[in-house]
């Protein structure tokens, strides 16, 4: 799979979103060392810290399906009238993210202007087993 073909399913992912409060959707398309894709998308709360970043919706279908192994992660982001494009994941997702691989790769941005990280690049000193 290509880094623009799951940027696409990151894409496809950020329409389901559930973002009511900041009117930003997350998608997140987690990619395994076995070729399996799995999806998410951010679903917000009244009660801010209940809800939970797409990043983390991917990895916990991917945990819960058997997953351990990850390769990339593409996520795209978007508010209402935005075509969307680069957006990062929080503190809290690189961390839990690192926890399983941080050597992984973060790709982000539009079809035509893809960017990409080295996930320990961007939480150095993570915690980690």
């Amino acid at each position: 799979m290509t880094d623009k073909d799951l940027l696409m399913a990151a894409r496809e992912a950020r329409q389901n979103a559930y973002a009511p409060y900041s009117d930003f959707g997350v998608g997140a398309a987690l990619l395994c060392d076995d070729g399996r894709v799995f999806t998410g998308c951010n679903v917000e709360n009244a009660c801010y810290p209940a809800g939970c970043c797409a990043e983390r919706v991917a990895l916990f279908n991917a945990v819960s399906a058997g997953a351990r192994n990850f390769s990339a992660i593409a996520v795209t982001g978007w508010q209402r009238d935005m075509e969307g494009g680069m957006c990062m994941p929080c503190g809290v997702c690189r961390q839990v993210l690192y926890e399983f691989a941080a050597d992984m790769r973060v790709i982000t941005g539009t079809p035509e202007d893809i960017r990409t990280f080295k996930l320990s690049d961007l939480l150095p000193y993570g915690f980690g087993l």
